[in-house]
């Protein structure tokens, strides 16, 4: 069977008026998370991003320089946006700036946009599955044998949670486990899809790299 690896992107902005960037340390986890699949053998036939800068910032630290595709459906969905619905645009400080305060409403608003809630997003939650269904069926319809995706946390939750058939709410609770630059891996024929590991980051567990683990 095939191999479709999908890695999260490296630490970006958090905080920062600019979210949609790579921090220094993102740079670095990409780096690693590139060195780790170079040893253990694994060179990619085709690499896909979403359109986001973190994203493609990532592959390019990674060290891949082959033509790289791109495909929406592997982008976040737009965490500003369901705040901002949440919250008829007066989001609270707090919530922008404090992490465990952000997380906490961030999850808390995912299920009520998942509930069919937040009828002022731009984005619907059936819009979602949907994208990020289209993107799994452009990474595997493929005459390679080995596919790189990098995405991101939201998206990874949402490929693994229908994977497996999980009901939907568990799509927010792996997207909060993903870590920065960690490998999720699925194997695939034709139209089949098996999840075969998640969220792992060999390359961030050693004692000399353990600091640089983050997941956002």
């Amino acid at each position: 069977m095939a191999e479709l690896i999908v890695v999260r992107h490296g630490q970006a902005a958090f905080g920062q008026a600019n979210y949609d960037q790579l921090s220094d340390v993102g740079h670095q986890q990409a780096k690693l998370a590139g060195q780790a699949l170079a040893e253990m053998g694994w060179v990619p036939d085709r690499i896909i991003t979403g359109t986001l800068e973190r994203q493609r910032d990532t592959m390019t630290s990674m060290g891949f320089d082959q033509t790289r595709e791109e495909h929406s459906g592997f982008n976040e969905y737009d965490f500003h946006d369901l705040l901002h619905a949440r919250f008829d645009g007066a989001v609270p400080d707090l919530v922008l700036g404090d992490r465990k305060t952000h997380f906490r409403t961030l999850r808390e608003t995912v299920l009520e946009w998942q509930d069919g809630g937040l009828a002022k997003a731009a984005e619907s939650w059936v819009d979602f599955e949907n994208r990020t269904a289209a993107a799994l069926k452009f990474a595997i319809e493929t005459d390679a044998r080995r596919v790189l995706v990098v995405s991101s946390g939201g998206v990874i939750g949402q490929l693994v949670a229908s994977t497996v058939s999980a009901p939907a709410r568990m799509m927010m609770e792996l997207n909060l486990q993903v870590k920065n630059a960690s490998i999720t891996k699925f194997i695939f024929s034709k139209n089949r899809v098996f999840l075969q590991g998640f969220n792992a980051t060999p390359h961030l567990d050693a004692t000399d790299t353990a600091h640089l683990m983050t997941y956002s």
